[in-house]
This record gives structure tokens, sequence and C-alpha cells, in this order.
């Protein structure tokens, strides 16, 4: 029930496309757009590639991020995020977070879920090149953007706790804690930006979970 409600909310932000001509992704463009590919077969037997294009800014008159569905190279559609397009045998939903995207996938009628092909010049998909030919270099890398996302969120968490624990009725009812680590403000900026860090690249791979959202 509540999954058909946001799909029903989800068909009102689409708006119909203008027919303009997918853009190649430029290398400076890396920080600035995300673009994923998917192919899929039509009604005619055809294969049908659909693109999604996602500016990664907000939108001047709206002020939400928007994606562009493409199809076959043309401007098919676009909608707010998060965003569900329909499309043959079932949907593709695209949502962003704080640090990136945290999906853009195709999800069949029968719920089946497969994650959009990243463009090979784009951010996403270099990150995607890395994990194919050295996996080992990315098994580190994304070990690394875990930790550095568990201790930035972590310490900052406990040394928050302290303060908020002061409050009359919070210290009233559970009583004071007090913190057992104190960090300089000097380290405690460069957790908070190791924490944005890891985020970003996990972003890079569509993984998203609590503690992402933690780290915002």
């Amino acid at each position: 029930m509540i999954e058909d409600w946001r799909q029903r909310r989800a068909a009102t932000r689409i708006k119909s496309g203008d027919g303009r001509a997918l853009k190649r992704l430029r290398w400076w463009q890396l920080p600035f757009r995300a673009l994923f590919h998917l192919p899929l077969p039509n009604e005619n037997g055809r294969q049908a590639v659909y693109a999604v294009d996602i500016p990664r800014r907000t939108n001047p008159d709206g002020g939400k991020a928007r994606a562009h569905l493409y199809l076959d190279g043309r401007h098919h559609a676009e909608s707010k995020l998060p965003a569900a397009f329909p499309v043959e045998g079932g949907t593709i939903e695209v949502a962003n977070s704080a640090f990136g995207l945290k999906r853009c996938h195709y999800v069949t009628t029968a719920g089946a879920e497969y994650r959009l092909i990243p463009d090979p010049k784009s951010a996403e998909g270099r990150r995607a090149r890395v994990e194919r030919e050295h996996p080992t270099l990315s098994r580190s890398i994304s070990l690394l953007s875990v930790l550095m996302l568990v201790i930035g969120v972590g310490l900052n968490l406990l040394q928050l706790a302290g303060p908020v624990s002061q409050i009359p009725p919070i210290a009233e009812h559970v009583g004071i804690f007090e913190s057992p680590v104190r960090l300089p403000i000097w380290l405690n900026f460069a957790l908070a930006v190791g924490a944005v860090m890891g985020s970003t690249e996990r972003a890079l791979r569509l993984r998203y979970s609590l503690l992402d959202h933690a780290g915002k």
C-alpha cells in the first residue's frame, strides 16, 4: 500500500521530455553530472536504450535536483528526485542523498532489481572500472571508506552525547553523560571531512545505509 502511494506520488512529478539530444559527458563534468544507461528490448523486439542523466545541483525553480530520462538518445521525460520512470517491463527508480546517488535501479514488475550501467566516463563509471580491473585495490578503498565513516560518525556522536545529556529533561530521566573522548576542533573537523569522503566514495557505488545518513 505504501509502495503504491509512493509510485503514484512519483508519477505526479514526471514531465514529458522535449526531444533534445543527449549531450556527451565531458571530463570536467565529473563532479557535476551522473549518467547511467539501460538497454531493454521493446515491444517490437528491438533494443531500446534508456539513459538517466542527473545533474549534481539543485534546480533553480523548485530547489530540488532532477533526473532526466532519455530514450534512444532523445529527451523522453524528467522528474524531481526521488523519481520513478515507467519503462518496458518495470520502473527506473532514482534517488539521491547528501553525498550523491543512493539509487539508480531498474525494478521489474516481478520485483527483481538491477543497477543501471554507469557511463564509463562518469565518476561512477570510473569507480566501477577500478572495481572490475583492480578488485583488491577496490576492496581496500571500500574498507577505508567504511572505516572513515564509522570513526568519524562514532567519535563525533560520542562527544555530542555529553552536551545533549545536559538538557534538563534528559538529565533528569537519564543522567548526565561524560564523554571519555575530548578531541581538538581541528581533529573533529578532519574526522567530519573523512566521514563525508567515505560516504561520497560509497555513493559512487550506490551504497547507502543509516550510517551514511548519520554522516550527513
